[in-house]
């Protein structure tokens, strides 16, 4: 394990102005994005795609890392370049998605564990042989009735810390993403009670395993009210609980957090990340607080693309703008009255 190189590369993905693109889309999950705008999903359109957001002119200024798709390592930019050539060639560090998916916890129908841990470490050599940095596994928590369980927290917050020391042993950087969902009526506070308890025991597990904290990242949610919950609320409220949980359970030494978009529109991940950076600048908070954002990043780019290359350009500078919003908000210097300025 070379711990300096872990470092640099965890505070590099961080760096002040920038942050991650997750490009990670599974088949299943981009076909879903694909028929929103009625494109079929192939070897060839998932290339395509990709290719757009990668090739966007200046991208780099705000974008530090991307995490891609299995099945996008091995892909080339139409001159025939690899993917993660390319955006080595541009300084942008490229991850992959390593995690294999979910399945039900043993004994439950309502509860998921991550999957991918059997051929990890030999999946992980070969990811550094051809020029990754960092890794990404996902872990989800349901909040309802009785839930999450204890046995389930235990259980997906133990493969995430032996996905991070396996990862590390490689030495790519893994980042640490137990997401609470947002799907449900769930109030605001049962959102920041069940990601405390989700973010305590990833530490200790982390801690139990010997885990470098130094060269890892955390993609955690914010701390929101479900999705189907009527009871509005506000950024500064969601940005004083979102530091305020992270205060209780991540510890200082860990150079960045990178917050998942988990279902917020653009604009809602844009507003909140930046009232989070708003008050983490009047606190001093130990960590850099960046964005590792899918959704929140691509929505308008694909439905400007829409699958036809001759919109290519201007859902590359939709692309661009979104990004270049996202930074700010990240500087905490975002405002909505920049959305409609030309960048």
């Amino acid at each position: 394990m070379d711990k300096e190189h872990l470092n640099q590369i965890a505070k590099a993905l961080v760096s002040k102005n920038k942050g991650i693109l997750a490009a990670d889309e599974s088949t299943g999950t981009i076909k879903k994005r694909f028929d929103t705008i009625n494109l079929a999903s192939n070897l060839s359109s998932r290339r395509n795609y990709r290719e757009l957001l990668f090739t966007t002119p200046n991208i780099n200024k705000y974008i530090s890392g991307i995490i891609l798709f299995d099945e996008t390592t091995q892909q080339n930019t139409i001159e025939g370049m690899s993917f993660i050539n390319h955006l080595n060639k541009l300084n942008i560090i490229p991850g992959v998605k390593v995690d294999q998916g979910l399945q039900n916890l043993t004994g439950s129908n309502e509860e998921m564990i991550t999957t991918g841990l059997d051929n990890l470490e030999s999946r992980l050599i070969e990811y550094k042989k051809i020029g990754c940095e960092f890794v990404k596994w996902r872990a989800v928590f349901s909040i309802g009735p009785n839930l999450p369980t204890k046995n389930c927290i235990n259980t997906n917050t133990r493969l995430l810390a032996k996905y991070a020391i396996i990862s590390q042993k490689t030495n790519l950087v893994p980042i640490i993403e137990p997401e609470v969902l947002m799907d449900g009526d769930h109030s605001i506070k049962d959102c920041y009670i069940t990601t405390e308890q989700v973010l305590t025991e990833t530490y200790k597990q982390l801690n139990d395993y010997g885990v470098f904290l130094k060269g890892t990242l955390l993609k955690p949610n914010m701390i929101l009210p479900g999705s189907s919950n009527q009871i509005k609320t506000n950024p500064e409220e969601i940005a004083m609980k979102t530091i305020a949980v992270l205060k209780k359970t991540v510890p200082p030494i860990v150079p960045g957090i990178a917050f998942l978009s988990g279902g917020q529109t653009e604009l809602e991940a844009t507003n909140n990340l930046n009232a989070i950076n708003i008050q983490a600048n009047a606190n001093n908070l130990p960590w850099e607080l960046s964005f590792s954002y899918g959704r929140a990043l691509q929505s308008a780019t694909l439905k400007e693309w829409s699958g036809i290359s001759a919109n290519k350009k201007s859902a590359q500078t939709i692309f661009l703008q979104r990004a270049t919003l996202t930074s700010a908000a990240r500087q905490g210097q975002y405002s909505p009255s920049l959305e409609n300025t030309n960048i």
